[in-house]
């Protein structure tokens, strides 16, 4: 999710006339909650690098900067106004309380994963820092996850920019990065998924054996009257 009427070559203008203020603000407010195209900012950025206009060094740093602090400023927002917000969305929308009580809860369940793997997947990029602070996940371990996650994200996004761009365009080093998301965000949601779906298969048994013996009690004591 981003601006897509911010075309890929006005990006790539603004890197080659800002440089790495471009890459560090670009990524910053989209981890904020700002649908701005960060990825494609960086990879803007690993692009030129490969083409000796920035240095590879500096583009990776200024995006995991970025990435980093712009996670902590979506955090905070969302832990001290983000569940007003979302309670005034369902209002809106006819949301039950209940519902979103339900979908915070199970968002911090699966928190780690999101925030780590979420850098990969646009949507989750934008929302995941936010969400954790919605959901209250406890800022240490969120820290923890968020520069990692940072880190890993950059890394391999400015690394495959840098060397790709070498060979193919822009666009086709922007194309390789969306379908690298997507196969991202199908292992995070098997992720997610699965073990939610084994976990109530699970209670679904345990709640029919319970049912059983009480329904055979039943019989039994009928019979016998």
């Amino acid at each position: 999710m981003s601006l897509d009427f911010i075309s890929l070559e006005s990006i790539e203008d603004l890197a080659q006339q800002y440089g790495y203020w471009v890459i560090f603000f670009g990524i910053l407010l989209e981890n904020i909650g700002i649908p701005l195209p960060g990825e494609t900012v960086t990879l803007a950025g690993g692009f030129l690098a490969g083409s000796d206009q920035l240095n590879y060094w500096l583009v990776l740093g200024y995006a995991v900067l970025g990435a980093t602090l712009g996670g902590n400023i979506g955090y905070w927002l969302g832990r001290y106004g983000g569940w007003s917000l979302m309670l005034g969305i369902g209002r809106v929308f006819r949301v039950p309380e209940s519902r979103l009580v339900t979908m915070k809860n199970q968002f911090g369940e699966n928190s780690a994963k999101a925030v780590f793997l979420g850098r990969f997947v646009a949507l989750l990029r934008v929302f995941a820092s936010p969400l954790a602070g919605i959901a209250e996940m406890p800022y240490p371990k969120f820290m923890l996850y968020n520069t990692l996650g940072a880190a890993t994200w950059a890394s391999v996004m400015v690394t495959l920019s840098y060397f790709a761009g070498q060979f193919v365009p822009l666009e086709r080093v922007a194309a390789l990065a969306g379908q690298f998301s997507v196969v991202v965000f199908a292992i995070v949601a098997a992720w997610i998924v699965i073990p939610l779906w084994l976990e109530s298969r699970k209670v679904a048994q345990e709640t029919k054996m319970v049912t059983l013996p009480e329904e055979t009690s039943t019989n039994v004591q009928e019979s016998g009257s």
